[in-house]
């Protein structure tokens, strides 16, 4: 199925793909979503948004999807079942589609009790897998009860997967079931262990899954050592002790992960079945125009329409 997607475009053109991560603000102001936006525009394909990031409360992901639009970038709306039973999904996807967004990241989300919100009821009605068919069905013209859409929404449905939450044919078994479900795109959790990661992409390349499904590794530069320590004790992310010890004793520990992620990009390009990059620059925006140029990843590709 062929939507007014831009990214869509870009990866069934056979370009490789750079989509990057706008966090929501924790006010009712969209002026810092549009500023990355405008920022992002002209060196990523689209732009996530991301929705209540780690369980915390932010602007959600549907209006800060429309202050992307109103930069003039392309949203990804990003969209968990934490929060929503089956009838606001449904909803929001229209919603989402009448307004002119066109990308859809279908995920889990969070475990509220991780959040600022702990004693919050989470909803988990359906599950991500369960949400990319849900999606898929919405376009195809069907409510999840059979009803008729009229009309269907026009979305690039995708999801993510982690390579490194283990065990690895476990990883692969679960990104097949999204890919059965109707995920046209899939961006990866944070990679820092290149093997690891190339070793994943050899078990998705003896499924045949590489073929049918864009898959878009995730790139998240770290800003010092300190936060890179942190984020090797987050529960699925792997973290080789070697890269620590490298922003430990750099000068410029800023400048320094801005040069990891350049290098992380050149060798992902080199792993087969790897279509494109998901840079997840956390509260750190501004670097990633500096990133996907020394990357040599500019310009971006004028994608043909259809």
């Amino acid at each position: 199925m062929t939507t007014p997607s831009n990214l869509q475009r870009v990866l069934e053109q056979g370009h490789f793909a750079v989509t990057a991560e706008i966090g929501p603000p924790k006010g009712a102001s969209g002026e810092t979503v549009r500023r990355h936006a405008a920022l992002l525009r002209d060196c990523t394909d689209a732009q996530n948004v991301t929705d209540n990031q780690s369980a915390v409360v932010h602007m959600c992901s549907l209006a800060a999807a429309v202050h992307v639009l109103q930069a003039g970038g392309e949203p990804v709306f990003q969209l968990t079942t934490r929060d929503r039973n089956r009838l606001a999904l449904q909803s929001d996807l229209l919603g989402a589609a009448s307004l002119g967004i066109r990308n859809v990241l279908c995920l889990t989300g969070d475990h509220q009790k991780f959040g600022n919100h702990p004693q919050a009821r989470g909803v988990f009605d359906l599950d991500s897998v369960q949400l990319v068919g849900l999606a898929r069905r919405l376009c195809e013209g069907r409510f999840l009860n059979g009803d008729e859409v009229k009309p269907p929404p026009e979305l690039f449905v995708g999801a993510v997967e982690n390579p490194f939450a283990g065990p690895l044919p476990l990883r692969v078994l679960r990104l097949g079931k999204k890919i059965a479900a109707g995920a046209r795109f899939i961006q990866t959790q944070a990679v820092y262990d290149i093997e690891l990661f190339a070793r994943f992409m050899a078990a998705v390349r003896e499924q045949g899954w590489d073929k049918e499904v864009s898959i878009l590794a995730g790139v998240v530069p770290p800003k010092s050592a300190g936060a890179l320590r942190y984020i090797s004790k987050v529960p699925g992310m792997v973290v080789p002790d070697k890269l620590i010890r490298r922003m430990k004793g750099a000068a410029d520990q800023a400048r320094e992960g801005k040069r990891f992620a350049v290098e992380l990009i050149r060798h992902l390009r080199t792993i087969k079945g790897v279509r494109g990059v998901h840079i997840m620059a956390i509260r750190w925006e501004e670097a990633v125009p500096e990133i996907v140029t020394e990357a040599g990843l500019l310009p971006r590709p004028h994608a043909d329409k259809y």
